[in-house]
């Protein structure tokens, strides 16, 4: 054996049956959980266009301490023809062939989004960000959550840690009104849909909706009062009251 190899020596009492290998292996078994070969999500022939036209997951400016910035449109992703597979390999490739070195964030505007159509599923989003190098996971360094709604927090407070990382779970801020959002974005450096804004506005004009309370499902404030129909006939209803005590008398 060369005198510069290391190696270890590892000395157990014979009367504790203790298996050795363990504190022998441990240091290799870290080294392998944290490594990942990404090479195989990432396929430099493979055609996106069809994902690029549809913009869910676009690269921006910058938040206002320099911090790049990653936005997904919810409403955008077409959960029911996009496999678990597909989308994963498309995320490694935005990932590695347009995201900067440094930190980033994301921000993810889930306005108006349906499960059935939009949603890949929790344990999807959990299988893509286990998967992803080490060197990501420390340089993201917040995720925006933009209008969440009642069942996303719900979610999120009684799974989220269970399904989660830990470092993700505490990463994720919510974000109930574009307004809180420029607490940490300056305008323009974010492209905001005009159906996200105009989400924005009718949350701000109901704020029960938050909380899944729609106070006005059948949009009856929108419909002309009837009071003054009964009105017109309040003299018509007190005549016959006078005619009939004329009647009686």
């Amino acid at each position: 054996m060369s005198s510069s190899e290391e190696f270890s020596v590892v000395v157990l009492a014979s009367d504790l049956a203790v298996d050795a290998r363990p504190f022998l292996l441990h240091e290799q078994q870290e080294e392998e959980e944290n490594w990942h070969d990404c090479s195989q999500y990432l396929s430099p022939d493979e055609d996106f266009s069809d994902l690029e036209f549809l913009q869910f997951f676009t690269l921006q400016g910058t938040d206002k301490n320099g911090t790049r910035i990653l936005r997904i449109i919810g409403k955008h992703y077409p959960a029911t023809v996009v496999s678990a597979e597909r989308l994963k390999r498309y995320v490694f490739h935005k990932l590695f062939s347009e995201l900067p070195d440094g930190p980033f964030c994301i921000v993810y505007l889930h306005s108006t989004v349906t499960n059935e159509d939009n949603s890949p599923g929790m344990t999807i989003l959990r299988w893509i960000y286990e998967d992803l190098p080490d060197e990501f996971k420390d340089r993201l360094q917040t995720l925006y959550f933009i209008h969440p709604g009642l069942r996303s927090r719900l979610v999120m407070a009684t799974l989220g840690r269970f399904f989660l990382s830990g470092g993700l779970y505490w990463k994720i801020k919510y974000v109930s009104r574009l307004q809180y959002l420029w607490d940490d974005i300056k305008k323009g450096e974010i492209e905001i849909p005009e159906f996200v804004q105009k989400h924005d506005d009718i949350l701000e004009n109901r704020p029960l909706t938050d909380y899944g309370i729609e106070p006005d499902p059948f949009h009856l404030t929108g419909m002309p009062s009837v009071a003054y129909s009964f009105g017109k006939y309040e003299e018509r209803w007190a005549g016959r009251d006078h005619i009939s005590e004329y009647e009686y008398h």
